[in-house]
């Protein structure tokens, strides 16, 4: 038993290690100056150059950026907490024609690739006027056929004997779902909103196209905007970087445990 969990924790620390050490790096690099960050070979000392990160409050609307940024996260995760559990409640257990038919047209979202979606969201977004403005940034992301699969396959999971029993109790399908399912599909409900957090968070692509006044950007846009095109001010992404990393950090940290369980209990139920 000794021998076994040292040959497990020989491959988790240098696996931990190499976790962390990309995180380092850009602390390290944020308390550069340019010409140290781009020196061959790199340094691995910082050098205390905190100005860096009040450049980056200079050089971008920071504060504007960082409450667009958590509206969006914060908005697309309620609204697919909300719709794709309502959705996957239907489809795992109430009965209706062609359900499994309807659910396999949902899946095959999954394997169209999001950027087949971009002009037609772009022109449904510019025809409602909604062109740099929160809710282009909101209404795309309310919803997901991923998030439906993983919480239909939750629901699945979880006896039918509480909801016999509810229904017994005279509770219509819309009490059973608020009241006895939603809170037992509590761990797969936050692997869902972690999930939809960093993805919303780390969203480039779509916040580009649609929003390209500073003012209305997100950080991943408004940090992508600091690589020029010639020469980039490395020290300062990385403290750009580094402040739009944490609080989904944060977030990942407090929520771990729960978002371990509720992957863990999704199973492999249809």
């Amino acid at each position: 038993m000794a021998d076994r969990r040292l040959a497990v924790h020989a491959v988790l620390i240098p696996a931990s290690l190499a976790v962390v050490a990309p995180f380092v790096w850009q602390i390290v690099t944020s308390l550069k100056t340019l010409s140290s960050a781009t020196r061959v070979p790199p340094s691995l000392l910082p050098e205390g150059r905190w100005e860096n990160y009040g450049r980056v409050f200079g050089l971008l609307p920071f504060g504007d950026q960082f409450l667009n940024t958590v509206l969006m996260a914060v908005g697309r995760t309620a609204g697919q907490v909300l719709f794709c559990s309502m959705a996957a409640y239907a489809f795992a257990r109430l009965r209706f024609p062609l359900k499994n038919v309807i659910f396999g047209v949902f899946l095959s979202v999954l394997m169209v690739p999001p950027q087949l979606f971009v002009i037609p969201q772009y022109q449904i977004m510019s025809s409602l006027g909604w062109l740099n403005s929160l809710q282009a940034l909101i209404v795309p992301g309310l919803f997901s056929a991923f998030g439906v699969f993983l919480l239909r396959q939750f629901f699945l999971s979880l006896p039918a004997e509480l909801e016999e029993a509810a229904r017994l109790d005279g509770a219509g399908p819309v009490r059973i779902y608020w009241s006895v399912m939603l809170p037992l599909a509590r761990p797969g409900l936050v692997a869902l909103a972690v999930l939809t957090l960093l993805w919303s968070w780390n969203d480039l692509f779509w916040p580009l196209v649609v929003n390209t006044d500073p003012e209305k950007m997100t950080l991943s846009a408004g940090l992508a905007s600091l690589q020029g095109q010639f020469q980039t001010d490395y020290p300062v992404l990385m403290a750009g970087s580094l402040l739009a990393s944490l609080p989904v950090i944060t977030v990942f940290v407090f929520l771990q445990r729960q978002f371990i369980q509720g992957i863990a209990h999704t199973g492999i139920k249809g």
